[in-house]
């Protein structure tokens, strides 16, 4: 290769990457939601069989469940229980995040509206067979700081084949999610605790309200 080519594949290469948009961090990813998407198949009772969250390099939760419903034509609540894996009392949990329908043309993408939540954020279902499986992406926004980004993969059933597990995980990475932060959702053993393994000063404490309620569940955001 003589010298003035390798120089104008160099100028080229350099061109293209000048003109490329550099990704914008604080912005939610161009999604594209399931089509031809039926909601009211989608409710009901779901496992969280793997999750993840781009403000978290552990996952802190387990026994992780959800229970989709709607009050009107506009508005979808999940109710989810879990508990957290530093819980020796494995306390069950509840928590519930409610969104509206923004466009009846895109019945697959939801957007909060509780005020509890800073800026916008956005929820899609990105496929689902509706009796076994589906994927959930949620996207929270707030202006000069970074998105939060996090995912479900749910299951009608506490466990869910491997197939459909790498199936689903491989529509992730264009979202921007880091497949080695999406981890499993423990879901035996979740209405159980074993006494013999709690130090007695718990024990102690097991007639006194919980700490745990007070820390953040699984579907709010902090925004560095």
């Amino acid at each position: 290769m003589n010298g003035k080519l390798l120089l104008f594949l160099l100028l080229s290469s350099l061109s293209i990457c000048a003109l490329k948009k550099k990704e914008d961090k604080t912005k939610c990813p161009k999604v594209k939601a399931i089509r031809n998407f039926d909601l009211e198949r989608l409710l009901h009772e779901w496992y969280v069989i793997e999750y993840y969250a781009s403000s978290e390099e552990a996952l802190a939760y387990r026994c992780m469940r959800a229970e989709f419903t709607m009050s009107s034509p506009d508005e979808i609540t999940m109710n989810f229980t879990y508990s957290f894996t530093d819980d020796p009392l494995n306390e069950q949990l509840i928590g519930n995040i409610t969104w509206i329908i923004p466009n009846h043309g895109e019945p697959a993408h939801w957007t909060h509206s509780e005020d509890t939540y800073e800026g916008v954020y956005n929820t899609y279902v990105l496929d689902s067979d509706y009796v076994s499986w589906a994927l959930l992406l949620h996207c929270a926004e707030k202006s000069k700081v970074p998105r939060y980004l996090s995912s479900f993969i749910m299951s009608r059933e506490p466990a869910l084949g491997i197939n459909v597990i790498s199936y689903l995980r491989e529509k992730l990475p264009q979202y921007d999610i880091d497949l080695s932060f999406m981890f499993d959702m423990v879901q035996g053993d979740c209405n159980s605790t074993n006494l013999e393994n709690i130090p007695p000063s718990l024990l102690a404490d097991l007639d006194r309200p919980s700490q745990l309620g007070h820390r953040r569940h699984p579907m709010k955001h902090i925004h560095g």
